[in-house]
């Protein structure tokens, strides 16, 4: 490929990426998505391609409808094995974050929900929700009329409006705060504590720490305050597990507030939080390394601060 083909390409993968990324909410799916597309591009006669942005789009848009509708991510995601793999804020893959739109449709609150739409439906929201696409031109990229595109969006926004707990707005400052008080409640034994700080319709998900075959599933306050204790207590079995004795960091993860657990400069854990009027709404618990790789890409280049614990 020419020169002028490849500059033209990279100078929107981000853009291509961020698309696949809310579609799919997995990093290493959608830079599987954009290098396709980046295959395809390299083998198209581009003479005939008059607008080169609209053309990428319906390409990668279209091979992650492809991956949503695989048999393969149909069982795992319906077998309730599937969370959105989270970034560290000022990650490319995150894209534009100018409207609340924009920032909310890559929230993890609102992945998790997207799950529950069909792949079209999916579709659609991202395009308006996030990149401000007409109606006409989701049509035109999914292959459906203007009014099917109307109505995608509408039942997308409905179920996401009506489906997500918490991941409503917190300034930076108050989250962290909230965090901070959670994990002391957390780390107290204090479930009285911690359960005062849940909303009544909580819930928690949990990939077992990476070794179970099902995500772990918890409802109630009370339910979810002793999976927390447990979770946070430090024993020798998890140090040994995580490689050594973690620090804690209090960091935003796809705009919302999460603690992170490290070794040396290496990811081993993060929890993420969903907040509601001042409560945790719900929580993450996250340990796959195959979930954390970007993140820890992304982490080793990052300046963490000081930890909020520095030897749990």
């Amino acid at each position: 490929m020419d020169s002028a083909g490849i500059a033209r390409f990279e100078a929107g993968r981000d853009r291509l990426a961020s698309l696949a990324y809310r579609l799919l909410g997995s990093a290493a799916d959608a830079e599987d998505a954009v290098q396709d597309a980046y295959l395809r591009w390299q083998a198209a006669d581009r003479t005939l391609i008059e607008v080169p942005e609209a053309w990428l789009t319906k390409v990668v848009t279209n091979l992650c409808l492809d991956r949503l509708r695989s048999a393969q991510a149909r069982h795992e995601r319906a077998a309730g094995d599937w969370l959105p793999e989270p970034l560290l804020d000022g990650d490319p893959m995150l894209g534009p974050a100018e409207t609340f739109e924009q920032r909310e449709s890559v929230s993890l609150a609102v992945l998790t929900v997207m799950e529950r739409l069909s792949p079209v439906e999916r579709a659609a929201y991202v395009l308006r929700e996030a990149f401000a696409y007409k109606h006409s031109e989701i049509a035109e990229i999914l292959g459906i009329s203007t009014s099917a595109s109307q109505q995608h969006v509408h039942r997308a926004r409905r179920r996401v409006a009506d489906e997500r707990r918490g991941g409503e707005p917190v300034d930076v400052a108050s989250a962290r705060r909230i965090v901070e008080e959670f994990l002391t409640a957390a780390m107290s034994g204090r479930t009285d504590r911690l359960v005062e700080m849940l909303t009544s319709d909580v819930t928690a998900v949990s990939d077992g720490a990476g070794m179970a075959h099902r995500l772990l599933r918890y409802e109630t306050p009370e339910r979810v305050s002793v999976y927390v204790r447990a979770g946070f207590k430090s024993t020798p079995a998890k140090h040994k597990q995580a490689g050594g004795t973690p620090a804690l960091h209090i960091v935003q993860l796809n705009g919302s507030p999460a603690v992170v657990a490290v070794v040396g400069d290496h990811v081993v854990g993060a929890v993420t939080f969903d907040l509601a009027d001042g409560k945790v709404a719900a929580l993450r618990g996250i340990a796959n390394k195959t979930r954390l790789a970007r993140l820890n890409t992304a982490w080793r280049q990052h300046e963490p601060g000081t930890p909020v614990i520095a030897a749990w």
